[in-house]
């Protein structure tokens, strides 16, 4: 099971070092593997489907391109048939450690209307072969933070580090 901390490290999120606003849902948790079996799970359509959205939802569709400006979009699917695109871009990539991601954006920098967030996520590898994984969701405004709380941001996140946390001996 993924362990689950409450701090955010100044190191880690630049807000809190620099004082920016702070419009970010942190969720902050110790994996059973290394940064590099995190970042195939990230990065492999097929298995991220896998994993990322919590059950019973599922994703089709994925396009992942780990590159600054590369696409990063799937298409989630909730059981009672709604459908719900994703689509966004890379706006950091260093293998195996740290990626941002955005839905301000679509692939040739085109401004993709309203925004909801940029995602980041950091990997810290740990003497025993473990992994921190630190997964931040940064938005425009205290509003639509809060909006993403009341979805379910803790619980979903945290659900789809757990399901990550389960495949990771398999890769």
């Amino acid at each position: 099971m993924a362990q689950e901390t409450d701090t955010i490290d100044p190191q880690i999120d630049p807000c809190v070092a620099t004082g920016a606003h702070n419009h970010a849902l942190v969720l902050d948790r110790v994996l059973n593997g290394t940064p590099e079996k995190i970042w195939k799970a990230f990065m492999t359509p097929e298995i991220l489907a896998q994993w990322f959205c919590p059950k019973p939802w599922s994703i089709t569709d994925a396009v992942i391109e780990p590159e600054v400006g590369g696409r990063f979009a799937f298409t989630m699917h909730r059981p009672d048939g709604e459908v719900m695109p994703n689509d966004g871009v890379f706006l950091a990539v260093e293998p195996n450690r740290r990626w941002i991601t955005t839905d301000a954006f679509v692939k040739g920098w085109l401004p993709a209307g309203m925004p909801f967030m940029v995602a980041e996520i950091v990997l810290t590898p740990l003497a025993d072969g473990k992994t921190r994984y630190v997964a931040t969701a940064r938005h425009w405004s205290e509003e639509t933070m809060k909006q993403h709380e009341a979805m379910g941001f803790h619980d979903g996140w945290g659900t789809v580090a757990d399901q990550l946390n389960a495949i990771l001996p398999s890769l």
